[in-house]
C-alpha cells in the first residue's frame, strides 16, 4: 500500500501545509461546552519512535477519555460537524446507561479545520498529551492518510465512519462507513443495468476521488461501459462553468460524482442554472447525502441519485428510535439536523468501540482490538458485524434518490449485508487492486 509520500496527489496536498486552514475562532455553544475539558499532561513535541508504544488507557480518575477529531470549520466543516455530534450523542446514550467500566466517557473535541496537517497535529495532541482510549474522526481520505501514520506509530485507536476507496487496512483504523465493494462498485453496476454505461467522471483532487475512479475505470472497461471524461477540482472550488461545458460536450449518460464538501454547493446549483436537471442529465453522488441536499437545496437536488448504505427514510425498528433522538440531540444546539450515513456509521463507532471495551475489561489497545472481531451491532441501518479480520464490517448497499424536502428515497438495495473486501479480491477484474495489500 502507498503512503503519504508515495502517492503524488498527497505530496502535492502536504506541500500546501495551508491549503484550507480556516480563521476565526471556533464558536462554543452551550450544548458541547459542558463536555469540553482541559487535560493535562507532558508536552510532547516529537512522535514515538518507530516500533515504540503509547498504548492509550483513556486517563485515570472517573473518566474514560476519547477524541473527537472532526473539521468543525473551513470546507468540510458543512459534513463534518454533524458527524461530531453523532459522536457526541453515543457517548451521552452510553454514559446515561452508567458508561463503561463503572466510569463515564469524557469526549475531548479537536477541530481538523479542513487541513490534512492539522489533522495530523491534532491527532498527535489527542494520543501523546490528552491520552485518549481511542479517538473517532475524519472525513476524507486525505484526512485520514493524514493520521493514518500517527496511529500506527504511537499504536493507538482510530474509528473512521466514512465511505472511502478502499485499498487500505491498517491494523490501528476501524473502519464503519462503507469500502469499495459495498458503495462504488455496486452503484456502477446498478447504473449499467439501468443502461447508463458513459460516465463523465468529475471529483475533488485528492486521494479518494482519483482511487475510486481508477477502480471506476478498471470496473467499466471490464463491464462494457465507457469513461468520456475524468475531471478533478481542488477542495473548495467554486466555478464549474467550464466543467459543465465539458459536460455538455461530452454528452454522458450518467456524471459520477466524487466531489466533497461545499465544492458540491456551487457545482449543482450551476449545474441547474445550465439547465442540466435531474430529468436531463443523471448524476449520482458518493459524497452529498442529507446534510449536504439540505444545504444545496431540495428543489435543485431533487431526482438525484446517490449511493450510501444508510439514509435517514431506511425502514428499522432501530431507525425508527434512531431519527427522533438525533433530532432532538442536534437541536439543543440550535439546528435540528437530519440524519445521514456519515452521520450513523459514527453513531455505530462509539458504540461498537464501548462493546469492545466492555467485551474486554479493559481500555487497553491491543486487548479492544482482538475483542472487535466478531462483534455484531443492531444499526439503524440493519445489522451489522466486524469482520474478523481486516477492521470492516458488513453494510447493505443502497441506492437512493433525492426529494424535493431533501431526504432520500431507496431505489435499489441488497438483499443482504455485503462482506467488505477493500482489496476487490472477490472480482475478476480487480487483481491489480488485490496487488495493493499489505503483506
Amino acid at each position: 500500500m502507498d503512503n503519504n509520500q508515495g502517492d503524488p496527489v498527497m505530496r502535492r496536498l502536504f506541500s500546501r501545509r495551508r491549503l484550507l486552514k480556516a480563521g476565526g475562532a471556533l464558536a462554543i455553544t452551550p450544548a458541547i461546552a459542558g463536555v469540553l475539558s482541559a487535560c493535562g499532561g507532558d508536552d510532547d513535541d516529537d512522535d514515538a519512535p518507530s516500533g515504540g508504544s503509547t498504548t492509550t488507557t483513556g486517563g485515570g480518575g472517573d473518566t474514560i477519555k476519547v477524541g473527537i477529531l472532526h473539521s468543525l470549520s473551513g470546507t468540510m466543516a458543512v459534513s463534518e460537524v454533524a458527524v461530531k455530534d453523532a459522536d457526541l450523542m453515543a457517548i451521552d446514550e452510553i454514559n446515561a446507561k452508567g458508561g463503561i467500566l463503572g466510569k463515564k466517557i469524557e469526549p475531548i473535541i479537536e477541530d481538523g479545520a479542513s487541513d490534512w496537517p492539522t489533522f495530523a497535529e491534532k491527532a498527535k495532541k489527542l494520543i501523546q498529551s490528552n491520552k485518549v482510549a481511542c479517538v473517532f474522526g475524519c472525513w476524507t481520505s486525505a484526512s485520514r492518510k493524514a493520521v493514518l501514520p500517527v496511529f500506527e506509530q504511537n499504536k493507538a485507536l482510530l474509528y473512521y465512519p466514512v465511505q472511502y476507496g478502499g485499498l487500505e487496512s491498517s491494523p490501528y483504523i476501524f473502519y464503519t462507513g462503507a469500502t469499495t465493494n459495498q458503495q462504488i462498485v455496486p452503484s456502477v453496476e446498478y447504473l449499467l443495468k439501468e443502461g447508463k454505461k458513459k460516465m463523465f467522471l468529475l471529483g475533488s483532487d485528492y486521494v479518494f476521488p482519483r482511487t475510486a475512479n481508477k477502480i471506476i475505470k478498471a470496473q467499466l472497461a471490464a463491464s462494457g461501459g465507457a469513461t468520456v471524461a475524468e475531471e478533478y477540482t481542488p477542495l473548495g472550488h467554486t466555478e464549474y462553468a467550464t466543467i459543465i461545458s465539458k459536460i455538455k460536450a461530452a454528452n454522458p449518460d450518467v456524471v459520477y460524482n466524487t466531489l466533497n464538501g461545499d465544492s458540491n454547493v456551487a457545482f449543482f446549483k450551476q449545474l441547474q442554472g445550465a439547465g442540466l436537471t435531474a430529468e436531463k442529465l443523471t448524476t449520482l453522488s458518493v459524497s452529498i447525502a442529507e446534510e449536504e441536499a439540505a444545504a444545496i437545496g431540495g428543489d435543485i437536488m431533487q431526482g438525484h441519485l446517490v449511493a450510501w448504505n444508510y439514509y435517514e427514510t431506511t425502514k428499522t425498528q432501530e431507525n425508527e428510535k434512531f431519527v427522533p433522538a438525533y433530532h432532538s440531540f442536534t437541536a439543543k444546539s440550535g439546528k435540528q439536523r437530519p440524519t445521514s450515513d456519515p452521520v450513523e456509521a459514527a453513531y455505530i463507532s462509539v458504540h461498537l468501540w464501548a462493546m469492545a471495551v466492555a467485551k474486554a475489561g479493559s481500555t487497553d489497545v491491543e486487548k479492544v482490538k482482538a475483542a472487535m472481531a466478531g462483534l455484531e451491532f443492531a444499526a439503524p441501518e440493519g445489522k451489522v458485524k466486524v469482520h474478523a479480520t481486516n477492521h470492516h464490517i458488513s453494510k447493505t448497499v443502497r441506492v437512493g434518490k433525492i426529494r424535493k424536502d431533501a431526504l432520500i428515497d431507496e431505489v435499489y438495495a441488497t438483499s443482504a449485508p455485503v462482506e467488505p473486501d477493500p482489496y476487490l479480491e472477490t472480482y475478476s477484474w480487480g487483481g491489480e487492486f488485490a496487488k495493493e495489500k499489505k503483506g
